[in-house]
């Protein structure tokens, strides 16, 4: 049997790096039945992939996004409809009006999460700073104000049991399926009242921007990529940063170099460390027909999961990828995926995970990893320290 046949999800949790490193090498496009998709690997075959909707499109059939928010979701639709939700999106996320509020909404999070921490000397800062931190900007950002922490990430764990449930696991769909209900429930009560008085948040641009005078958008066809924005913006920049702050912990003189110029390297640092982890691992399409590909005949109809977190490991494009460099500059990274898909929330995110960092930094003359728990990773599709156990001085 093929390596691919062989492999599992257990072991793609745990780590998928040294997995996709080998199919790069030997089967760079391949089917894996553990979780019944093809997956493409390399940088090159990946933006084919992401950047071609006539040969790969989004309309994945078989896609458990779909399966579990309803459709369409602004990553499982392309032309006019993609357009349309992304004309919803795009006004409170462009880097125009994200420079302008990001720092006011970030920072005193960030601040209010980081105080306890300094006066116990230390946490978790996964659980107890970054994702609390990314949890709360967007819900703020969003609209779901008066949602209390303890909901949003359980929704978050839900919303991700649903969307990665490649392989068909009716405990996985079953939770999917719950929290995906009780957030159309919540959301539905929120447009309710947007559709008489807009504000600034996500929720009533989608609703009411680029609609005629006295017109929203339906919100059947907006619920299931608030979804979708749910549980990428919720965690992931959160996951994100505590990857950062890993890769800077484990290589020490990079840290020293980051501290005495932050407004120069920490952007550089949080590319970096993008890279080096991708939060979210793949954007998957279905093949519109037979398609030769890495040496591989990707049949009319099958789901493919091009993997922006193999693609930014790719030895092709980077010098020693499974290390993280604050000094590398060998172009971007693909974690916010290519194409008309890449993601709409990117400049957000980004801005996040570097405020949250920044206060970070700031505010702890020391972090130290904590040596009887250090950090392990978990997850392909979403991937993250599981935690960060550190001590802090000020």
């Amino acid at each position: 049997m093929a390596f691919a046949d062989h492999i599992t999800v257990a072991e793609l949790e745990r780590d998928p790096y040294p997995i996709y490193a080998r199919l790069r090498r030997e089967a760079p496009v391949a089917f894996v039945p553990a979780v019944n998709i093809w997956l493409v690997t390399r940088w090159n075959d990946v933006e084919l992939v992401a950047k071609s909707p006539d040969l790969f499109t989004a309309e994945v059939k078989t896609s458990p996004i779909e399966r579990t928010f309803g459709k369409p979701t602004i990553l499982t639709t392309d032309g006019p409809v993609h357009r349309e939700l992304r004309a919803g999106i795009d006004p409170k996320y462009k880097p125009k009006p994200v420079a302008g509020y990001i720092e006011q909404l970030v920072r005193p999070i960030a601040e209010e999460y980081l105080a306890p921490l300094l006066a116990k000397g230390g946490g978790d800062l996964m659980a107890e700073y970054f994702e609390p931190i990314s949890t709360l900007s967007l819900a703020g950002s969003f609209g779901f104000h008066d949602i209390d922490m303890p909901t949003l990430r359980r929704w978050f764990y839900g919303l991700a049991q649903g969307a990665i449930n490649f392989e068909n696991d009716p405990e996985r769909q079953r939770i999917g399926d719950a929290v995906s209900a009780e957030i159309s429930g919540v959301a539905e009560r929120i447009f309710e009242r947007l559709e008489r008085q807009p504000d600034d948040t996500a929720l009533s641009h989608m609703l009411h921007d680029g609609m005629p005078a006295g017109k929203t958008r339906p919100r059947e066809l907006l619920l299931p990529t608030v979804k979708v924005t749910l549980l990428g913006g919720m965690q992931e920049p959160g996951h994100g940063a505590g990857s950062v702050l890993v890769g800077l912990l484990q290589n020490p003189d990079q840290l020293v170099v980051l501290r005495n110029d932050l407004d120069e390297l920490l952007p550089r640092a949080v590319d970096e460390g993008l890279r080096w982890v991708a939060p979210i691992g793949t954007q998957t399409r279905e093949a519109t027909r037979d398609i030769e590909l890495g040496g591989a005949t990707i049949p009319a109809g099958a789901a493919v999961g091009a993997l922006v977190s193999s693609a930014s490991r790719d030895e092709t494009r980077f010098t020693d990828p499974d290390s993280y460099n604050l000094h590398r500059n060998e172009g971007p990274h693909a974690a916010f995926g290519f194409g008309q898909h890449f993601c709409s929330g990117r400049w957000f995110a980004r801005a996040q995970v570097i405020v949250a960092l920044r206060v970070l930094l700031e505010g702890c003359a020391e972090i130290v990893l904590d040596p009887a728990r250090l950090p392990q990773f978990h997850g392909w599709e979403f991937r993250a320290p599981t935690a960060l156990h550190v001590s802090l001085r000020a």
